[in-house]
């Protein structure tokens, strides 16, 4: 919102004036806007007063959030269509990708260059090519490495992808850097650790319900500590990025500032449902060959080890201060997943 105050001068005194507020409302564009991010972050901006248009790569998916128009628009193909969506928008958040996978699979390596890394290059061209200012892509912490019990990843470390997933979102991140210098279009990049929040899925969905049964668990010798981050504080440090110049150029390592262990995680977890947290104490490297067995070693090591990054240059240089607690965000994940009650 801007204000303008227009003064009448007679003499040396003003005679009157006139405050005039001017609503400014910027245009965004938002991939992967039916996605647990999307949705979160299509409503967050609607009701900053962007004027915001979600885009899906699914005929059937819906943008739920109201005020956001929805654009069914495919990744790497019909760029006249591409073109039509992007022309006046001031910024693009990109999130659709494919993401981390468990499972192993000869065509994910395939998929992800597909999806991640070239579906990117095409989102950034078109951008560049509408006269898009900004290009925002949210990217993974993963990219810094699988986890180091010694040390804090930042962003200026050298990147080491580990697996197929992060070494396609380093290539996106490459993408995105190659087109922007050529064409003078500003990136942000950011890297993102765990995200929580009402409605997650995957692993942290499976905690959740560990953390809710009341049945003991094993995790009672787990020394480690963990970055993670609440869904609210990251659409909101998103819309930072979208809006401040000193965020322009750089890789941004995120978080909600507070590491945490898998302990103390699954102990808030089933404080915040209600219910008791029964841990044991059972060797980390025992709990990890005996996942193994069952095919769950990869999902068990992640809860065993220590997984931490540097998020203190978004506070000291964006100034940014994350709106939710790590208390008030698991409470809010937790209070989301229905837990059924045995009679």
């Amino acid at each position: 919102m801007t204000v303008c105050r227009i003064e009448w001068y007679g003499g040396s005194r003003p005679r009157a004036f006139l405050a005039v507020e001017l609503k400014v409302t910027f245009n965004a564009l938002v991939t992967g806007a039916d996605g647990f991010m999307g949705t979160r972050l299509c409503d967050f901006l609607s009701r900053r007063e962007w004027r915001v248009v979600g885009t899906h790569r699914r005929p059937s998916a819906s943008i739920r959030p109201a005020g956001v128009a929805s654009e069914y628009l495919p990744l790497s193909s019909e760029p006249e269509r591409w073109r039509r969506a992007l022309h006046s928008m001031d910024c693009v958040v990109h999130l659709a990708a494919l993401v981390h996978q468990m499972r192993p699979d000869r065509d994910l390596q395939a998929s992800f260059e597909h999806i991640n890394v070239e579906g990117t290059r095409f989102v950034a061209e078109e951008s560049a090519r509408a006269g898009v200012r900004r290009f925002v892509f949210l990217s993974s912490a993963k990219v810094n490495g699988e986890g180091d019990e010694l040390r804090t990843y930042r962003a200026e470390d050298s990147p080491d992808p580990q697996d197929a997933y992060a070494r396609s979102k380093l290539g996106a991140e490459m993408a995105v850097r190659e087109v922007c210098e050529r064409t003078g279009m500003e990136f942000v990049i950011i890297r993102s650790p765990l995200v929580y929040g009402p409605g997650v899925r995957a692993n942290f969905e499976r905690l959740l319900s560990l953390s809710g049964c009341g049945a003991p668990l094993p995790f009672a010798s787990v020394n480690n500590r963990r970055s993670m981050i609440g869904l609210e504080n990251l659409v909101d440090f998103i819309e930072t990025c979208m809006r401040h110049p000193l965020a322009v150029g750089s890789v941004w390592l995120i978080s909600d500032g507070q590491d945490i262990s898998t302990p103390e995680l699954i102990r808030r977890l089933a404080q915040a449902m209600n219910r008791p947290a029964r841990l044991f104490a059972f060797p980390p490297s025992l709990l990890i060959a005996a996942a193994k067995l069952i095919g769950r070693g990869e999902e068990i090591a992640r809860l065993c080890g220590s997984f931490t990054v540097d998020s203190d240059p978004a506070r000291e240089i964006l100034n940014w201060r994350a709106p939710i607690s790590v208390a008030e965000g698991l409470e809010r994940t937790a209070a989301a997943h229905q837990i059924p009650r045995k009679s």
